[in-house]
C-alpha cells in the first residue's frame, strides 16, 4: 500500500479524568484507541505511537494488526519517529490522526485522501460560526472577528515526503502537523470537517461519543 495511517497515542492528557490516559479509558466496552483505529482499517498500514510505557498495553490490544512506535517527548516528536520508521517503505502519502478523536467518518477521510490527489498537504476542519470573546478572569474583556477563522481536525494528510522533510527540518513544539508543514513553506487545502469527529479532552465528551455512537 502507498498510503500509511499514524494514530497519535502517546499522550498523558489528565483534563478527561479517570485513572488512564482517554486513550485507554472505555467507550461503549473498548478503549477509546480501539475504535480509533477500527476507523481506519483498509485504508493503509497503521502505525500507532504510544508512549513507551504502554507498549505492552499495545500489544494486549492490537496484537500484529497494527505496527507499535514508541513516541518522543512531544506531540510533534512522536509524529516524527513514526515518519521515520516508514521511511523507505513505498509509503507516498500518509494520514496523521489523533488517537483521541474516535468518530473520525468515512466521508472526512476520504475528503483528505482525495484532496492528496491535487495537493501536497490538506486537512478537515469546521468553519468557526459562534462569536469569538476575549476574556480575562472570568471576565469578557474583547472580541474577535471569526471572519475566515476554522476549527482544525484530523486526519491530517500530507505527500509523504513532505512531511518528513518539514518535519526533520523544524523546531519543535508545534500544535499540529499543517503548522509543521506551513513553516516549511507547503500550502494545505482545507476539506470538510464534521461536527460528530470529536476529540476526547473532557469528561463529558466520552457521553456525547456514546451517543454518537448508540451505545
Amino acid at each position: 500500500m502507498d498510503t500509511a495511517v499514524i494514530i497519535v497515542a502517546a499522550g498523558r492528557g489528565t483534563r478527561a479524568g479517570g485513572d488512564a490516559p482517554k486513550q485507554w479509558q472505555l467507550l461503549a466496552g473498548q478503549p477509546v484507541l480501539a475504535h480509533t483505529v477500527a476507523r481506519f482499517e483498509g485504508v493503509g498500514r497503521i502505525i500507532v505511537v504510544l508512549h513507551p510505557e504502554d507498549m505492552a498495553r499495545g500489544v494486549a490490544l492490537f496484537g500484529g494488526s497494527v505496527v507499535l512506535c514508541a513516541g518522543g517527548q512531544t506531540r510533534d516528536a512522536s509524529v516524527r519517529n513514526a515518519l521515520e520508521m516508514l521511511e523507505g517503505s513505498g509509503v507516498t502519502r500518509v494520514l496523521i490522526h489523533d488517537g483521541a478523536r474516535p468518530l473520525v467518518s468515512p466521508e472526512v477521510i476520504e475528503g483528505v485522501l482525495s484532496a492528496l490527489d491535487t495537493h501536497r498537504a490538506a486537512a478537515p476542519a469546521l468553519a468557526v460560526s459562534d462569536a469569538l470573546w476575549i476574556g480575562s478572569n472570568g471576565a469578557v474583556t474583547g472580541t474577535q472577528d471569526r471572519t475566515n477563522l476554522w476549527r482544525a481536525q484530523t486526519p491530517q494528510g500530507f505527500d509523504f515526503d513532505t512531511i518528513l522533510s518539514a518535519h526533520r527540518a523544524h523546531p519543535g513544539g508545534a500544535a499540529d502537523d499543517v503548522e509543521v508543514v506551513r513553516a516549511a513553506g507547503v500550502g494545505v487545502a482545507i476539506t470538510p470537517g464534521s461536527e460528530d469527529n470529536l476529540k476526547i479532552t473532557y469528561p463529558s465528551d466520552f457521553a456525547r461519543a456514546e451517543r454518537l455512537l448508540g451505545a
